[in-house]
């Protein structure tokens, strides 16, 4: 079984702007490839390698069948560390943008108008993310700045997050 990374696991080119049904079709050639019930007369060695092979295989789909996770790892695959942790620093207008929905959010629990508003503005965020993720990535191949803009993207999903559980 060959496959470096993700996506060389399922021949597929490494880019952000990833067709998704043949993400899906490639994995499934993979996963029957390796899955267990094939291997269930094989040694306890072979099983384990099976097991392992199929356990990579569905991780590797998982983050790449998801933008966000797929965005993470190219970043990460160039050498780019995103210090999710430790690293706050964000673009002026970006933290501006998230004291606005903050304030939206706060404003939501007592009006649905706002609530509906907030959740159309993270949408429309996602979608400008992706496009410019897209140009940072896939023709730019500037992995710096899109991990800038992976880690704004992160605080989009965790904003979303947290609307959904307090709104639901």
């Amino acid at each position: 079984m060959a496959g470096d990374d993700h996506f060389s696991l399922f021949g597929l080119p490494a880019r952000f702007d990833l067709d998704a049904q043949a993400l899906e079709s490639a994995w499934r050639t993979v996963a029957a490839q390796v899955h267990p019930d094939r291997f269930a007369t094989a040694s306890p060695a072979e099983r384990r390698v099976a097991m392992q092979w199929a356990a990579r295989a569905n991780e590797a789909y998982r983050q790449l069948r998801d933008p966000l996770l797929r965005a993470r790892y190219l970043c990460e695959q160039a050498g780019v560390d995103l210090q999710t942790e430790s690293n706050t620093s964000m673009d002026t207008a970006f933290l501006m943008q998230q004291m606005t929905w903050r304030e939206m959010m706060d404003d939501a629990r007592d009006d649905a108008n706002v609530l509906a508003e907030l959740r159309t503005e993270l949408e429309q965020a996602r979608l400008q993310m992706r496009g410019e993720l897209t140009r940072l990535l896939d023709e730019r191949r500037d992995y710096a700045a899109a991990g800038l803009k992976v880690r704004e993207w992160m605080f989009v999903e965790k904003l979303a997050q947290e609307l959904a559980h307090a709104h639901p």
